[in-house]
């Protein structure tokens, strides 16, 4: 935790950069809540990079880019969004996140405390305006079971270092990116991954969790948006195993792929053994589903779907994560789309 008085005015130019396809409703809503930071305007900087040129007529107290990029990756987009801005901090965050009204201020805060801080995350916690499906993908990643040792990522929890966190929050001294030459990376997800590797390895500096550093992140909705978003970390994050041991060579990521390959087992052993046996061999499932409901209760109200969604989100991951390890090669820096 970062202690000391902490400083009353905030003088730091700040450059917000949001990747996206094209201008949507999510976007328009962020500016809103951008426009209601507790953060001196002026020294406010967005900047949007859509894939063709738009045009936004709103006109906002803070300045305002539209950055034409063509159909590149988030990454890319994210690099020549801090290129092109004038901040001193770069708080990146995805199209459909919106800040909670002190995200800025805490942020800077912590910087100003610490010179050896290269970046700040904070939870993105399911928006109360989310559907019902859009709730059960939130409720599973901040669940037990569903978010294991990363629910701070999804629910506010106590300050911590941390060497990995979604650039769906992630604030970053512009001098710092100048240093590591930008995210530099095709890897979509995963880039976040790349990046936090680089502050903590190359450049030596630390990587703080503050949970008044929030944003609300709009979820996909159960089960399709969901397991394609799972899929994909699954997959990714298999890779990296090999690709960055540093920080994704950890017990936490094989455990949904050790789950898969127990359930295989009881398929092919439980029909051949009996008594003692039969039941040492189905303990652990059961011990899984007596979690799984206890998990499941807290959301009463989404039990039967939360239930259901954390345990095929875990046959998704694990099926994936082996995928992933497994693979000889994702599309990486130095591949073109």
């Amino acid at each position: 935790m970062i202690k000391g008085n902490l400083p009353n005015k905030m003088d730091k130019k700040v450059s917000i950069i949001i990747p996206v396809k094209k201008i949507n409703d999510y976007i328009k809503e962020s500016l809103k809540f951008i426009n209601k930071l507790n953060y001196e305007k002026n020294l406010i900087e967005v900047i949007i990079l859509p894939d063709e040129k738009e045009n936004f007529s709103d006109k906002f107290p803070f300045t305002l880019k539209i950055i034409e990029t063509g159909p590149v990756y988030p990454g890319i987009k994210r690099d020549i969004g801090y290129k092109n801005s004038t901040g001193e901090i770069i708080a990146f965050i995805d199209d459909d996140v919106y800040p909670s009204e002190n995200w800025l201020l805490s942020a800077v805060k912590i910087f100003e405390k610490d010179e050896n801080i290269g970046a700040i995350g904070g939870p993105a916690i399911t928006p109360p305006s989310d559907s019902y499906f859009q709730k059960v993908s939130g409720f599973i990643y901040s669940s037990f079971l569903g978010g294991g040792n990363y629910s701070y990522r999804y629910l506010p929890q106590k300050a911590r270092q941390v060497d990995d966190y979604p650039s769906c929050n992630l604030i970053i001294r512009k001098d710092v990116l100048d240093k590591i030459n930008g995210f530099n990376t095709e890897f979509w997800p995963g880039e976040d991954t790349v990046i936090c590797l680089k502050i903590i390895k190359n450049l030596k500096m630390k990587i703080f969790y503050d949970p008044n550093v929030l944003v609300y992140h709009h979820r996909r909705k159960f089960p399709a948006g969901h397991l394609n978003q799972v899929k994909s970390y699954g997959l990714h994050r298999g890779y990296f195993v090999k690709k960055f041991p540093e920080t994704s060579f950890r017990l936490s990521y094989f455990f949904p792929s050790l789950f898969v390959l127990y359930l295989l087992s009881l398929l092919v052993v439980l029909p051949f053994i009996k008594g003692l046996f039969y039941l040492i061999w189905l303990l652990p499932f059961l011990f899984y589903i007596i979690f799984l409901i206890i998990d499941g209760i807290r959301f009463y109200k989404y039990l039967p779907f939360v239930m259901v969604g954390i345990f095929i989100t875990h046959i998704f991951y694990g099926v994936y994560f082996i995928k992933g390890l497994l693979a000889k090669r994702l599309k990486e820096e130095t591949e073109n789309k």
